[in-house]
């Protein structure tokens, strides 16, 4: 019972005005916000985007008054003779005198005993751990197969199939066919679910079904539907309904899409990107190994400027010693034909010439020797080092080409012997 207000003092006389105002601030104060059941009749929505209809049921009516702000949450539109609940104030319009009441929001009836089963059910199952971000897998970049649980009949799953075809047409798609809606369908939705983890004939589960109202996508809020996405042994992606439509389902797969065609995108590769950027992969490696080997080319090219070899050296100081030869030949024969007094003194200074010459020529030959000693293999293995090779035969420059295990063969000053590869450092 609403308490009982002090009743107002009036004047004798008020006018209409007066009497309509003095009715509604009574009426909204002694009549709270309250939830109103019954059928609409008379529905008419107007340009401005206010709706107006009459709520009736088999012993009265009242008229009722929409306004655009509330009737842009409502998601659907109302239509007559459908059964309705609105949260309504009762008021009066003071203009016309009329009882009517303004609504705040509306639902179609018995939705409200469906939402509070929902809200029940996500607190449960959130509580159980089923919700849990860190439970969630990642879906695999490049799966063998789709696997894609629905109705055959569904045209969500024409729209799976066609963007799949699209992003990956050779991409196999397993279907585990089962009815989205109905009486049963939750159980055997689940079935088809734990049937696809058994078989584990593909890397990524879709679970689709198209649009439509709370009741049609009742058998995706199931509590055996969550604990089956769970349990599945792949991931399983969800694109149940529109993107304002959420269900159970959604909060526990591995990955939720507001549509099936984004849920097909999400669980498969797009192949013109994959080819693209497989190309520029390729583009990149070939430029670096083209630069990487012009780099060891220009190496090589310094190097092979810098290194003369010994043999070549003694070569061309050969051929200065010979031609130092013919010239002093010469030389010898004029100076014994045109100046024979001076041949003795010639003869001594030859003689010197050629002695510190050959002595001259003798000391950078040892110091040749001696580099050339240097340079050989077996001079390094002398002092202590050694040449590992690996079973083909080739020299090991770095201990990261051998594996534990493998077999190699070192060389040392004196002989050689064979190892195998314990340990790496």
């Amino acid at each position: 019972m609403a308490e009982r207000l002090p009743e107002p003092v009036l004047p004798q006389v008020i006018s209409v005005a007066e009497l309509n105002r003095i009715a509604r601030d009574l009426l909204e104060r002694s009549l709270p916000l309250m939830w109103v059941a019954g059928e609409i009749s008379n529905f008419k929505r107007y340009e401005s985007g206010h709706c107006y209809f009459t709520l009736k049921d088999g012993a009265a009516q009242v008229d009722c008054v929409m306004f655009r702000h509330r009737a842009q949450l409502a998601g659907w539109l109302p239509q007559d003779g459908m059964r309705v609940e609105v949260r309504a104030l009762a008021t009066l319009y003071e203009a016309r005198g009329r009882f009517q009441l303004n609504v705040e929001a509306m639902r179609r009836a018995g939705l409200g005993a469906l939402y509070e089963a929902f809200e029940r059910l996500k607190a449960k199952l959130e509580k159980d751990g089923l919700f849990d971000p860190a439970r969630k897998r990642p879906l695999p970049r490049f799966p063998r197969a789709v696997g894609v649980v629905t109705s055959p009949q569904a045209a969500a799953l024409r729209d799976v199939l066609a963007t799949l075809a699209k992003r990956m047409a050779r991409l196999p798609v397993i279907l585990y066919p089962t009815p989205v809606q109905g009486e049963g369908a939750g159980g055997r939705i689940a079935a088809a679910i734990a049937l696809a983890g058994a078989r584990r004939d593909c890397d990524v589960l879709i679970l689709c079904r198209g649009g439509g109202s709370i009741e049609d996508l009742w058998a995706f809020n199931e509590e055996a539907v969550a604990r089956a996405i769970r349990d599945c042994a792949v991931p399983v992606v969800t694109g149940i309904g529109h993107e304002t439509d959420f269900t159970i389902a959604d909060f526990a797969a591995d990955a939720r899409a507001p549509t099936p065609t984004a849920a097909a995108a999400l669980a498969s590769p797009a192949r013109d990107e994959l080819a693209k950027l497989l190309a520029q992969d390729a583009h990149r490696l070939l430029r670096a190994a083209r630069r990487a080997l012009e780099y060891r080319m220009q190496g090589v090219d310094l190097l092979s400027r810098r290194l003369v070899h010994p043999g070549e050296r003694i070569r061309n100081q050969l051929g200065e010693l010979r031609h130092l030869a013919t010239r002093l030949a010469g030389a010898w024969e004029r100076g014994r034909e045109d100046l024979g007094w001076q041949a003795r003194e010639l003869r001594l200074r030859l003689r010197e010439g050629i002695r510190r010459r050959l002595a001259a020529e003798a000391v950078l030959l040892e110091r040749l020797e001696a580099h050339l000693r240097h340079l050989n293999p077996q001079s390094v293995l002398e002092r202590g080092y050694s040449i590992t090779e690996s079973a083909a035969g080739g020299i090991v420059r770095d201990a990261a080409r051998l594996a534990v295990g493998e077999d190699v063969t070192i060389s040392f000053a004196r002989g050689r012997v064979g190892a195998q590869v314990n340990r790496k450092a």
